[in-house]
């Protein structure tokens, strides 16, 4: 006598032919200072950062509804903390990269104290003053070069590696490690309880906190962490550059508008959107960027065009069709056949 047996899983078929082509896409991607030129990795190396950074973005905005547009604030503070800790603390850069992190979640505790007393509109522009402030104030400091900037010294330079190819694939293995860091920490904290009540906020506020999810607290924790991974790297960006100042570490169009372009083609509110939208801009840019102000112009129209028929970016229409997950959050209810004697 055969009879169905239901269980639930978050894994599927899709799931694990993904996990296995990942694995070898990571490896070849970490042997790429043996295949690839100098201009490739440069540009493989950009693309990994501002994959960490659309990852964190769409953490905050696509799961807790916190839409920023002032996260250049934590990118510049990175910047200028690895600057001011290799020059004037004497650490090691990548030591500093770490307690730029720990000094982003310090800084990020009164700032969210003071934001989240606002909401909708009114936070967004909030984040944006405080990047503001930020950047004023940095200019002030005329040890760090003040309006003008300063340069890393060689010799910080040189305590990376005493080449330039090694110097070159040391920062491009940092950059790929911190997208695979922020990626695996963003997939471990929605698969966590902190990562179930932030989903249920994300579909319904109030009926989270009617089943006792503490709302303000999950927010809190999301704003934390997330400004101290994207201080932390703001301060591998600055690293590669050798350089910052105050327009460079806070520009609104480079750390927020770009990174926001990113999560919206791709798909807010999943964790493959800004791994798509990332390809996409990329692909855009290099093709496009010739042509000047025309090139921003059709970013813009993408946009708009990816919002009107694909209002969940080009992986929400995607799932949609296939009911593909490549990173298994939800669960999924499986049947299978077994047979019992009468």
């Amino acid at each position: 006598m055969k009879h169905l047996d239901f269980h639930v899983t978050r894994s599927s078929g899709a799931t694990k032919i993904a996990a296995l082509l990942g694995i070898i896409i990571i490896l070849g991607l970490i042997a790429a200072p043996w295949w690839a030129g100098r201009a490739d990795m440069r540009l493989l190396g950009e693309l990994f950062l501002y994959l960490a950074l659309a990852s964190l973005w769409n953490l905050m905005a696509g799961y807790a509804g916190l839409v920023s547009v002032g996260q250049q604030a934590y990118v510049g503070f990175g910047g200028y903390m690895l600057f001011a800790l290799t020059i004037f603390g004497g650490l090691h850069p990548v030591a500093a990269i770490g307690v730029a992190g720990v000094l982003g979640a310090l800084i990020a505790v009164p700032v969210a104290l003071l934001i989240f007393r606002l909401r909708g509109a009114y936070f967004a522009i909030g984040t944006w003053v405080i990047a503001e402030v930020f950047r004023l104030s940095f200019a002030q400091v005329s040890s760090l070069g003040g309006g003008s900037g300063s340069s890393l010294p060689v010799g910080i330079v040189k305590s990376l590696s005493a080449s330039r190819s090694g110097r070159e694939h040391l920062s491009y293995w940092l950059a790929l490690g911190s997208a695979l860091i922020v990626i695996t920490a963003v997939y471990l904290f929605l698969r966590s309880r902190n990562g179930l009540a932030l989903t249920a906020i994300r579909d319904n506020e109030l009926a989270a906190g009617s089943l006792g999810i503490d709302i303000w607290r999950t927010k809190f924790v999301v704003y934390v962490v997330t400004a101290a991974l994207t201080a932390m790297v703001g301060a591998l960006i600055f690293l590669q550059k050798l350089r910052i100042s105050p327009d460079a570490a806070f520009s609104v169009n480079d750390w927020t508008a770009f990174v926001i372009f990113i999560v919206v083609i791709g798909g807010i509110g999943t964790i493959e959107g800004p791994i798509l939208g990332t390809l996409i801009f990329f692909l855009l840019r290099e093709t496009l960027a010739d042509l000047g102000t025309i090139y921003l112009m059709v970013l813009g129209v993408v946009a708009i065009v990816i919002m009107l028929k694909a209002p969940n970016g080009i992986w929400g229409l995607i799932r949609s069709k296939f009911d593909l997950e490549l990173f298994p959050l939800s669960f999924r209810v499986k049947k299978s056949h077994s047979s019992k004697g009468a």
